[in-house]
């Protein structure tokens, strides 16, 4: 399946013009800190910053609900630290998956582009 693909691919590079043909190659799949990166770089980079900065924030308070949890003999106390804990755990990961959705959106538009230019190119071909 994978040889298809390269084979596919190496078909319409042949066919698209130099400017086109670097654009294509712009659309190739990234490694996992190259979709990162991208996330940074979109239109809402700025948002994804502040999630992050407010990650952070939630570690901090993660710690401090850790560290009160083990120092505190009281049972109740013990469940209100842990029940913090276990909140401010919630928030980091929900923040992750805002992130990693984000990601997926990237790679799920980088595809429709593709396949877009590959309709672009067959409908020339048509054409011609």
């Amino acid at each position: 399946m994978k040889r298809e693909l390269e084979r596919i691919d190496e078909l319409i590079k042949e066919t698209l013009s130099t400017e086109e043909a670097q654009f294509y190659e712009s659309l190739e799949e990234r490694n996992l800190f190259g979709k990162l990166g991208e996330v940074y770089k979109g239109k809402m980079g700025w948002l994804i910053v502040v999630m992050n900065i407010v990650n952070l924030v939630f570690l901090g308070l993660f710690v401090y609900c850790l560290i009160q949890f083990f120092e505190t003999n009281d049972t109740n106390m013990l469940i209100k630290w842990a029940f913090g804990g276990v909140m401010c755990w919630t928030f980091m990961a929900m923040i992750k998956l805002y992130i990693w959705m984000q990601m997926n959106r990237n790679d799920v538009l980088r595809e429709l582009k593709r396949i877009e230019l590959q309709l672009a190119v067959l409908k020339e071909r048509e054409t011609a």
